[in-house]
């Protein structure tokens, strides 16, 4: 047998239009003929009676023996669990000191340098003190590195986190007024106050992680499509853009938290406009525009650049000097841990939660991204725990929660980096500022901190260039990242977060009451009023968007064509099937995010020679598919069949047995 059939549900085979039937296929030399007499429910029933299985009951030896043999330990079980529990193991064994030493040097410096100043500029979105930030880029690093599965993902402070953080701890202890009501504040500085809720909200956003990765929940991650997080995150940078413009312009805004809190935060920098610190502004507006143009240089001639120009470190190292020589402060060392808070834990568990969520959501996703480009595999529910560890560890010493940030794990990654050694080395760069020369960025103004940190929105900003694509292409899909980002802006993170989960779950019914809907009105107007449908005629070739260009696997390391003869050293199993058959009859719909994953995993099968073909496929789909322009040179319509019958007639027309004499002649030959 060299096919494989798959089943996605128990619905009878639909039917399909005529207009969508093997278009470009050479006319068929089968027949489908079915011959059956009639049948109602009941004489169905009265000829094929249903079988009752008698269930024997499991005897209490038994069972005890099926207890010792599911959970005895032996040592293949210890080997495997010490490898799941801890990756490290297993990709250390495959490690090239000579080939991946000296890439993941090389990374570990860039990423380290870039880490220390997105650790200093992240923690204000926070509201505590620049050093936290820098916490963030150590503590979580090392736990990560033992327990994570992702190879290339930069672990540290990520400014959506920090904003959210920072709502929390502005909450708490506002700028103005009191604190709130906690026992463990007696004593405390404001600033000492803001660390303690800043830490032991990390900690809790860990103990949540930990606890989703040991119930193996990892699949909660499913439920945030990419819809709902681009237009979370493109909110959270207008929130960041908003929260920096006070260090931009040098004015004393204090910190609002709740609904509406960007708007209060606007109004009162509005008022103050006049006073507006001219020498910050200037110097943020230089660091803005050298920042920018070296990225596009980098950007530009990434190919040529062995690594990327640190820009943001030179102006950091430029400005401190400048400072430095007007003002010098005391060193820095690192804290002693600290016991979390328990009442901060209750006050704010209802933040801390999304914050998990959202963290693991984005380090996931980054992760996914580098693991199909260099082949290897990743760990929801292991990323989780890591994550967990991660949180709860670098909380006990007063780190920001700590996720990745998708430029800084750019950077680890194009600089060469193999595996978290990378990651670790740029730890110990942030080590090192933090011991030996942390005093001289004491002086840095918080101006060139806010410069950069706005730079660094650009990717999360220029999203919102995808809403007249999603627009034209799946309204729904619009409507969820309109939604989710007007809430999120207006209403806060963490109850835009609940609208777009709440408006996706809306979205899904719509999808499926229109299905419904479709179906009816074309089984009351009949086939042929189906077939009569017409056809929006797509835009010119030149105007492709995203889903509409072929895919690009050009970044992958190896593209294998396995008709072609490989080298001695290298052997590659067999592909045993030439034909697969998906059953589309119980797909209701399919999202942009579906239709790139559904697109990719075709491709993917083209590349090794193997037919898929897909059946009882709705014509609403189908539509859909032209209307985003699906199809192309690779991807025919004609892979569409009506039943799963009809497929596999015509894959045995396409590739018919062989014979004895020809099984016996490859056999010889073999």
């Amino acid at each position: 047998m060299n096919y494989i059939y798959l089943i996605t549900s128990h619905r009878s085979e639909g039917v399909l239009p005529q207009l969508y039937q093997h278009k470009m296929l050479r006319p068929s030399t089968q027949r489908y003929s079915v011959t059956r007499p009639l049948y109602s429910e009941d004489t169905f029933e009265d000829e094929h009676a249903k079988v009752y299985r008698k269930h024997k009951r499991l005897r209490a030896g038994k069972f005890l023996n099926l207890l010792f043999v599911c959970y005895s330990c032996t040592s293949e079980r210890a080997k495997n669990t010490a490898v799941s529990l801890l990756p490290i193991i297993g990709w250390m064994k495959i490690y090239s000191i000579k080939d991946w030493l000296l890439n993941d040097i090389v990374s570990g410096v860039s990423t380290g340098l870039v880490a220390v100043l997105q650790g200093l500029a992240y923690s204000l979105l926070a509201s505590i003190s620049p050093w936290y930030g820098l916490y963030a880029a150590f503590f979580p690093v090392i736990m990560y590195f033992f327990l994570g599965t992702s190879r290339h993902i930069s672990v540290g402070a990520f400014p959506v986190l920090s904003l959210m953080v920072g709502a929390v701890v502005t909450r708490l202890v506002p700028d103005e007024g009191l604190p709130a009501n906690i026992t463990a504040f007696e004593g405390l500085t404001k600033d000492e106050q803001r660390i303690l809720v800043s830490a032991s909200l990390t900690f809790l956003v860990g103990l949540f992680q930990l606890g989703m990765g040991l119930l193996q929940v990892g699949f909660i991650v499913m439920y945030l499509s990419d819809t709902l997080i681009s237009g979370f995150t493109t909110a959270a940078a207008v929130h960041i853009l908003v929260s920096q413009l006070k260090f931009v312009l040098g004015l004393t805004v204090p910190g609002f938290s709740g609904p509406l809190s960007i708007i209060y935060t606007l109004k009162s920098l509005f008022t103050q406009i006049t006073s507006t610190n001219i020498h910050d502004l200037v110097t943020s507006v230089v660091v803005m525009v050298m920042v920018l143009g070296v990225k596009e240089i980098n950007d530009r001639f990434k190919s040529k650049l062995p690594v990327p120009i640190p820009i943001e470190v030179i102006m950091t190292v430029i400005a401190c000097g400048v400072s430095y020589a007007f003002n010098f402060s005391e060193n820095h060392g690192v804290d002693s841990p600290i016991a979390p808070s328990l009442q901060v834990f209750q006050m704010t568990a209802v933040e801390a939660f999304p914050i998990a969520i959202v963290g693991f959501a984005v380090a996931f996703a980054v992760a996914k991204v580098y693991s199909v480009k260099h082949d290897y595999l990743i760990d929801g529910n292991q990323e989780l725990i890591a994550f967990g560890a991660s949180n709860i560890f670098g909380g006990a010493f007063k780190s920001l929660a700590a996720s990745t940030a998708l430029s800084r794990s750019a950077v680890q990654e194009s600089t060469g980096g193999k595996t978290q050694i990378a990651g670790l080395l740029s730890a110990l760069i942030v080590l090192v500022v933090i011991l030996g020369i942390g005093f001289l960025l004491e002086p840095l103004p918080k101006s060139v901190l806010g410069a950069v940190v706005i730079v660094n929105l650009k990717g999360m900003l220029m999203q919102v260039v995808t809403v007249p694509y999603l627009w034209k292409k799946d309204r729904p899909d619009c409507i969820v990242w309109v939604g989710t980002c007007l809430a999120a802006i207006f209403l806060g993170l963490d109850l835009g977060l609940a609208v777009g989960l709440g408006l996706e779950l809306l979205t899904v019914v719509f999808r499926i009451s229109i299905k419904s809907l479709f179906d009816f009105f074309r089984i009351q107007n009949g086939l042929q009023a189906t077939c009569s449908m017409p056809i929006e005629e797509s835009e010119d070739e030149s105007n492709m968007e995203d889903l509409d260009k072929p895919t690009d696997y050009s970044d992958l390391p190896i593209q294998v064509n396995w008709s072609a003869d490989l080298p001695a050293n290298i052997r590659v199993p067999p592909v045993n099937i030439h034909s697969l058959i998906l059953d589309f009859s119980a797909v209701s719909f399919l999202d942009i995010s579906a239709l790139k994953g559904l697109k990719a995993a075709l491709k993917e099968f083209i590349r090794v020679s193997v037919d898929v073909y897909i059946v009882g496929c709705d014509p609403y789909i189908i539509e859909k598919l032209r209307n985003c322009k699906f199809f192309d040179d690779e991807i025919k319509t004609s892979i569409f069949f009506l039943t799963i019958h009809d497929a596999m007639l015509f894959i045995h027309e396409s590739h018919p047995p062989k014979t004895v004499s020809e099984e016996v002649n490859k056999t010889v030959q073999a």
